[in-house]
């Protein structure tokens, strides 16, 4: 398994050079419960709509989000939509936009209809003129590429076939790269993979390399034989192949190849899921990491893309929470400092309506009585939130000879419990400032308690919250696990 915590480091240093087709992507959802008296087509009845930056724009907003920097070399039309994609790419935080604008074609503008309840597609309506750009154009998309290609780290070329990134304009971005030492990473959407001849790494889809090699390319054996003829082809020194529920597979140049599973994940939509796999694994590549850690990288934040609806980004906490099992990189993303900043986190399950649900204790020697009070207090509310004593708070509550384990060790198997969402470790001896702080709708104890010994109780009924007491199992103590421990 890959370091997170040295990918999480190295990222944030790391600048994107992307090139190519921008587009505007909107989702129109509803329900379907009829058809049309005026012709055989389904009714949707519109709920909602959802508007995102789309195409290689998508790229540009995965690079951000996974805590990077992207310069983004675009193209527009004059017109409202590309008007509304500047100003949302300038809105973009870890975003540079270098836009050039074409008068003469519209802005590409995609609109997908879905229906809520199946989740599925029914209709995409497409506005765009598809044609390759003019000389003027190319010269000048050309042109706005070398001028910032010095400060980037990578270049990586969203191909769509929009006219964006046409012959021309491939041979010389890869050939400027290549002159200045930059790796270039192409999501191709041409069958004829010379064109992208000298680049470091094509990421063909499993149709598109089917049918770029004239093969199957169904198993992996049958990727694997095809693959060295493409790379040869295309003179790269490796070809990933994504292959959606079968996972990836990546050939280098002369080397084995490397096959992934996809992850057991629940697919709510996978637009855009390749724009993901296009970013994590450049962003990887260009902060050091071998092929197999990229490639597993970027298989993981596939998993979270396709788990999303509509055009999804991908963050590192997401992989963190999502797809890694290993408990200390998930406590990693879930352990704070009372006194920290959790209230960012906090003002944003609030903006998605959720229920905000607290605890807290010593948790020296996590037991099944612990247990049950965290699953109950998760089960009566969307996000919870364990309030931790530190060190010192134990020692004067407890006696010089606790606790057993440290607060960092106590907080790591807390964080590791998928009930809970943040572990806040406090000083005090009693959690009252967190909890003012917090203001959960939820303050949960052991039934041990009274309503009126819960510490915060007036807190929270104050907000309008309530208090649960849990019914505690017999047989559990702490004290008498460490008593019976140092009795042998």
């Amino acid at each position: 398994m890959f370091d997170f915590d040295v990918l999480a480091n190295a990222i944030p240093r790391q600048t994107v050079l992307c090139i190519g087709d921008l587009m505007h992507d909107e989702f129109v959802y509803g329900e379907v419960s009829r058809i049309s008296p005026e012709a055989p087509a389904p009714v949707i009845a519109v709920q909602r709509s959802e508007s995102n930056i789309g195409g290689a724009g998508n790229v540009a907003r995965n690079v951000a989000s996974l805590g990077a920097r992207c310069i983004f070399v675009g193209m527009v039309g004059d017109d409202d939509t590309g008007r509304a994609l500047q100003a949302a790419l300038a809105a973009e935080d870890g975003i540079e936009p270098v836009l050039v604008v074409d008068p003469a074609r519209p802005t590409t503008r995609k609109v997908r209809f879905v229906s809520e309840h199946f989740s599925t597609h029914m209709l995409r309506a497409d506005w765009e003129h598809a044609a390759a750009a003019t000389a003027d154009i190319e010269q000048a998309i050309i042109d706005r590429t070398l001028s910032v290609m010095p400060r980037a780290d990578i270049v990586l070329l969203s191909d769509y076939a929009k006219g964006v990134l046409t012959p021309r304009v491939v041979r010389g971005v890869i050939d400027a790269a290549r002159a200045q030492g930059k790796r270039v990473v192409v999501d191709p959407k041409s069958l004829k993979f010379e064109t992208y001849r000298g680049a470091t790494l094509l990421t063909p889809n499993r149709k598109e390399f089917a049918e770029a090699t004239r093969s199957r390319a169904e198993s992996d054996a049958e990727i694997a034989a095809a693959a060295p003829a493409a790379i040869e082809q295309a003179d790269c020194e490796a070809m990933l192949v994504t292959r959606s529920e079968h996972g990836m597979t990546l050939v280098p140049r002369g080397g084995r190849p490397i096959h992934v599973p996809a992850h057991p994940v629940k697919v709510r939509d996978v637009s855009g899921a390749g724009d993901t796999v296009a970013a994590a694994i450049a962003l990887l590549l260009a902060a050091g990491a071998d092929w197999e850690t990229a490639l597993r990288f970027a298989n993981a934040a596939a998993a979270v893309a396709v788990g999303k609806k509509g055009t999804a980004t991908v963050s590192i906490a997401e992989l963190r929470r999502s797809i890694l099992p290993d408990a200390a990189l998930a406590a990693e993303d879930k352990i704070v400092a009372a006194r920290g900043d959790i209230q960012q986190r906090i003002a944003a399950w609030r903006r998605a309506g959720l229920r905000i649900g607290f605890t807290n204790g010593c948790f020296d020697i996590l037991h099944p009585g612990h247990v049950k009070v965290i699953t109950e207090a998760r089960a009566n509310c969307d996000r919870l939130i364990v309030g931790l004593n530190s060190d010192g708070s134990v020692r004067r509550l407890k006696g010089e000879s606790r606790p057993v384990q440290n607060e960092r060790a106590r907080a790591e198997v807390l964080a590791a419990l998928e009930a809970v969402d943040l572990v806040a470790i406090f000083e005090d001896d009693t959690p009252l400032d967190l909890i003012q702080r917090i203001k959960p709708s939820v303050l949960v104890k052991g039934g041990d308690y009274t309503r009126e010994q819960v510490v915060g109780h007036e807190v929270v009924e104050a907000n309008g919250g309530e208090v649960i007491l849990v019914n505690v199992l017999p047989g559990f103590s702490t004290t008498s696990l460490v008593a019976r421990a140092r009795n042998g």
